[in-house]
């Protein structure tokens, strides 16, 4: 075994489900899949869960479910997610090939799907020891990932049929003060950050670049390398999937790309090695992104700064989820601490101007 490749470990016992349940319903429903041998459990996110199935036929499989108990159907829509992938697998070969879907809850706890599994490196906030991290490497990877989000801005909405996810007209103003309100709904704590970030973004909105697919969750721990990081083989998680500016997805991507010369407030936040050396600069990601998707990006601050925003608004609903009493999760507790933190990193930036540390 490839000891750089990604792979599942045990399943969590809260998110554990009835594999009998499972095979019994796959073999009515799905006779045509391999009966499943066993269950692991791939990462450790905050949204939905991913689980690694070995089959009787020797092909891996891959299941995604939205969390047991959690009702917010709008974050963790299986059916919405399902069709995406499977509207963007005859036109464009960076998702993995869907199988089957089950919206009803009743099977395992909540809806599912299944996928083919497309093995590879996925940088995680911990990364494989064996795997080569030099500074050639990192820089291929990072060619590989601002590469392929260009890619995705590239693909025909009408080919795909998902010309109808979403509606770019207005999509900056209502992702502004949708978030906006999100936080209100979530506060807690008084973050005199935040406020100021709520009306530097409502007092500076950009005009609309265009609309095109948007894959809005992009950074490393969302896609599949190669073991050479040269190429992205598989773009994964695609529930917040839509069609809007592309400017905000690449702000997306540049609010998860922490530099090694970023302020330690910002360190904690990493989802991956993009410290390293080798990797692009921020300044750096733009550049190959203009490059490479022959659009045109003026400024990218406030993209970066309503990305940044964002992060902090997620921080803080986790955050409200601990403070209800909803769990007892001790990362969830630290959750504030970083709704302060990412809140500051976007003041700071927005009070120099610039995306650069």
């Amino acid at each position: 075994m490839n000891d750089t490749l990604d792979q599942p470990g045990k399943v969590r016992e809260r998110d554990a489900f009835d594999l009998e349940a499972l095979r019994g319903h796959l073999s009515l429903r799905a006779p045509e899949l391999p009966k499943v041998l066993e269950v692991k459990q791939f990462g450790r996110g905050y949204s939905n869960l991913t689980y690694g199935l070995t089959t009787e036929g020797g092909k891996d499989l891959v299941l995604r479910r939205a969390p047991p108990g959690v009702q917010i159907k709008s974050a963790h829509d299986m059916g919405r997610e399902y069709r995406i992938l499977s509207s963007l697998g005859p036109h464009w070969n960076k998702v993995p090939k869907t199988r089957y879907i089950c919206e009803d809850s009743s099977v395992i706890g909540s809806p599912f799907y299944l996928m083919d599994r497309v093995e590879g490196v996925i940088l995680r906030g911990k990364w494989p020891a064996a795997l080569d991290t030099s500074p050639s490497a990192m820089q291929r990877a990072s060619h590989a990932a601002i590469d392929t989000l260009a890619e995705i801005h590239k693909i025909d909405l009408q080919a795909t049929g998902l010309h109808a996810l979403g509606k770019p007209e207005g999509y900056i103003t209502r992702q502004v003060r949708g978030w906006g309100g999100r936080y209100l709904a979530a506060k807690t704590d008084d973050v005199a950050d935040v406020d100021t970030l709520v009306r530097w973004l409502e007092s500076h909105m950009p005009g609309e670049s265009g609309g095109t697919l948007i894959h809005n969750d992009y950074k490393y721990d969302n896609m599949v390398l190669s073991p050479g990081l040269d190429s992205v083989r598989a773009v994964l998680d695609w529930e917040m999937a839509t069609v809007g500016d592309p400017l905000m997805d690449l702000g997306t991507a540049l609010g998860y790309w922490v530099q090694a010369d970023d302020p330690d407030l910002f360190q904690v936040l990493r989802f991956g090695p993009t410290h390293l050396p080798g990797s692009l600069t921020r300044i750096e990601i733009v550049e190959r992104y203009i490059k490479m998707s022959g659009r045109k990006v003026d400024d990218p601050l406030y993209y970066f700064v309503f990305a940044l925003f964002k992060l902090a608004v997620v921080a803080q609903q986790l955050y409200k989820r601990y403070a209800e009493g909803l769990t007892e999760e001790p990362r969830y507790a630290l959750m504030i601490e970083g709704v302060k933190s990412v809140a500051r990193m976007a003041v700071i930036a927005m009070e120099r101007g610039t995306i650069a540390p």
